[in-house]
């Protein structure tokens, strides 16, 4: 009976790693939404939390003068994605739908990492009932602001990711 144990958690462990190696990258949908909602500004700005951002959205080491091109925004960009999909795949632990991982990887690209962590969005994601999914869209939605004011702004791209979590159209918001 041990052996038999054994082998039944050694397969799990082997299944549990094939399925861990299969990671999910942003669809050109997400990577839309995100485009849409970032805007791309090829010189360094303050965004509304007061942090000096580059391209569409990219922060890490950018400082006030620095310049992009177009090529270097979308390489930026890039970098950025493949930055918080491999967060989401650490914080993750149950299955998604494509729709779903890009509006994930949406809410991350603009919030980070360390917000996705600490939050009930992901506790609910990785509850995965039905009454913790149905709370899904809410949840996106609730972090709709930047220097502690609510701004018109984060309210429609929470939206647009909630629908898009959702499967519905988006790019009308």
């Amino acid at each position: 009976m041990l052996v038999v144990y054994e082998c039944t958690i050694r397969m799990y462990n082997i299944v549990k790693y094939c399925i861990k190696k299969q990671t999910m990258k942003t669809s050109g949908e997400g990577i839309a939404l995100i485009k849409k909602f970032e805007g791309c500004k090829l010189d360094a700005y303050r965004c509304s939390a007061d942090v000096w951002t580059i391209g569409f959205g990219t922060t890490k080491g950018v400082k006030e003068g620095d310049a992009c091109t177009q090529d270097e925004a979308e390489a930026l960009l890039a970098d950025d994605l493949y930055k918080f999909e491999k967060i989401i795949h650490k914080q993750i632990n149950v299955p998604l739908k494509q729709n779903e991982f890009d509006a994930l990887v949406s809410w991350v690209y603009n919030l980070g990492g360390g917000n996705l962590k600490e939050s009930t969005l992901l506790r609910r994601i990785n509850d995965n009932t039905d009454s913790s999914r149905g709370d899904i869209p809410h949840q996106i939605k609730r972090w709709n602001r930047a220097g502690g004011k609510v701004l018109d702004g984060l309210i429609r791209r929470r939206e647009a990711e909630a629908l898009l979590w959702q499967g519905k159209e988006w790019d009308h918001v």
